[in-house]
């Protein structure tokens, strides 16, 4: 096992190496870079003084001179084989560069959004899995009953919906938009949290995370139930539960010691891949409950051509992916001892 884990950490270095340079180089060719947002800024600053003083044709001039020192202050005076070198050689020692946006060094500004994101990540990964898993039991264990069939619907109703959506709906209806007023619109804590004791601080944390955490999680009880569920009933129909049965063992026996941690093994070959999501964030959602996330860093990154957090984003992101993996992995040999990767 110890053999496996070292050859898929260094595979994982041409993997991202793979990553980088392709992405590296779609987001440099793309129409639009940080010269050409900067310049548009400048622009409409020179137009508006120009309206002013009623000289605008002149004032909204760019020189030459400021063209040239814009590409270099932010490098774009070498080719762009060139540029990526230089990101490779600062990548050895985590240094992303400086946001073009923020002005301040990317593992900053990514420092500063990744708590939000990992705070519903983990709470959203915990109570995906103990909810999921007992209901897809009992629902296998109940199958073709009224309640397998009501509950079916109700996970279909809530695949179906949007977490925004719902984040909206949620708003209206129980955040003081047109009927209750119970919940909190938006934001992680109250305006006077820094004068709460650590006890009223927990619990407005937790009010606050209400409804943005039914967003987030929605979507993920009906896949992971219903996985449960058909693994759980495809385990049940093999011989060895049969064999267990003609030995007169409990039905529970034979679902929670026997069957159960064979079903389990599609679920947990896919928690790596949870890492990726929680670090990915929601916009829509962000967007919805004020929440400052990751989701909201990307994409307003993309907006503004600001390709040294966009390499940030992406290089950490594949980083996850790939542990991630490697953790489904040691988790497939936890549930099935039978596997053993060399």
């Amino acid at each position: 096992m110890l053999q496996y884990l070292f050859r898929r950490l260094i595979l994982m270095i041409p993997t991202l190496f793979g990553i980088t340079v392709v992405v590296f180089f779609i987001i440099n060719l793309a129409p639009g870079s940080p010269i050409e947002q900067k310049l548009q800024a400048l622009k409409f600053a020179g137009s508006a003084e120009g309206h002013e003083s009623s000289s605008s044709k002149g004032s909204a001039t760019v020189s030459n001179e400021i063209l040239e020192a814009l590409k270099k202050q932010y490098g774009f005076d070498k080719p762009v084989h060139i540029r990526y070198w230089i990101w490779l050689k600062n990548l050895s020692i985590l240094d992303f560069g400086e946001s073009f946006t923020y002005e301040e060094e990317v593992t900053s500004v990514i420092m500063s959004k990744f708590p939000v994101s990992l705070q519903f990540g983990i709470i959203s990964l915990i109570l995906s899995y103990l909810i999921s898993i007992p209901l897809g039991v009992y629902k296998a264990i109940k199958d073709g009953s009224k309640f397998d069939y009501f509950s079916s619907f109700l996970l279909f109703v809530a695949y179906a919906i949007p977490g925004f959506m719902l984040g909206i709906l949620l708003i209206v209806y129980l955040a003081g938009g047109s009927f209750l007023d119970i919940f909190p619109i938006g934001g992680l804590y109250s305006d006077f949290y820094d004068e709460m004791n650590t006890w009223e601080k927990i619990v407005d944390r937790a009010y606050h995370f209400v409804l943005p955490t039914i967003c987030y999680t929605i979507g993920s009880y009906t896949t992971l139930t219903f996985l449960m569920k058909n693994s759980l009933m495809e385990e049940i129909s093999k011989d060895y539960v049969r064999t267990a049965r003609a030995k007169g063992l409990s039905e529970k026996i034979i679902y929670l010691k026997h069957a159960l941690r064979n079903a389990l093994i599609p679920i947990v070959t896919g928690i790596g891949g949870f890492l990726g999501i929680f670090f990915a964030g929601s916009l829509l959602i962000e967007k919805v409950f004020q929440l400052d996330g990751i989701g909201l860093l990307g994409f307003s990154s993309i907006l503004s051509r600001d390709y040294n957090v966009i390499m940030g984003l992406v290089f950490v992101q594949a980083i996850l992916m790939l542990i991630g993996n490697i953790i489904s992995d040691i988790c497939y040999v936890l549930v099935d001892p039978r596997i053993d990767f060399k």
